[in-house]
């Protein structure tokens, strides 16, 4: 069965989410960014799965459910960290990031029979999610990271790699203030919304810590 691997970070003030500062301050940023993860989660738990990996940069909280193997992400640059989680399955994998907590199972249910590799692009010019049959890491390294034409350049790898590609559904990342409000819309019943809520209710002021 397929492996599914979240990459993340651990959800620090200050090193997670930090285009979401302003308007939210850097502990509200970091609350999002946990919910936003938690969601993610979840949903990976709730979905078939020979294993589930998350690739972590940081250490492991409460938010984190049973079943998962943790793996610390390497060295270098996110091309890299993504060839390295790549690296570590044998066979099927499907890798996402912990940026679109409107994510389910149904999308994360992917079926390669026809396919050798799964492509879910994102709003702003990346990709959500990357699934490939037969792991190759060679596809992901020195692919330009975090740019408008990210998923792009991804993609063409994968077809220049003569592989037959399958288009998942374009997903919203959570980056900035709007993303979080149009995200948690899509998925009003999630935590990531029920957090959105409280920070908008009570926004932070000065010398809060919020």
């Amino acid at each position: 069965m397929t492996t599914l691997l979240v990459i993340a970070k651990e959800p620090l003030p200050g090193r997670v989410k930090t285009r979401l500062t302003p308007p939210f301050s850097p502990a509200e940023a970091a609350e999002l960014a946990e919910a936003s993860l938690a969601d993610t989660l979840d949903a990976v738990a709730a979905t078939p799965a020979g294993r589930r990996v998350l690739v972590l940069d940081g250490s492991p909280g409460p938010w984190l459910p049973p079943g998962f193997d943790v793996v610390p992400q390497c060295a270098g640059g996110l091309d890299l960290r993504l060839a390295d989680a790549f690296a570590r399955c044998a066979g099927p994998a499907l890798l996402i990031g912990m940026d679109t907590p409107q994510v389910t199972p149904e999308l994360l249910a992917v079926d390669f029979a026809g396919y050798d590799a799964c492509f879910g692009p994102a709003e702003d010019g990346g990709f959500w999610a990357l699934g490939l049959a037969e792991p190759d890491p060679a596809l992901l390294r020195g692919v330009p990271m975090s740019t408008p034409w990210t998923g792009a350049v991804q993609r063409r790898r994968l077809v220049a790699a003569g592989l037959r590609v399958r288009e998942l559904p374009r997903l919203r990342d959570v980056d900035t203030a709007a993303d979080a409000v149009a995200v948690a819309a899509r998925a009003p019943h999630g935590r990531f919304a029920a957090r959105l809520a409280r920070c908008t209710a009570h926004p932070a002021g000065p010398g809060t810590g919020r």
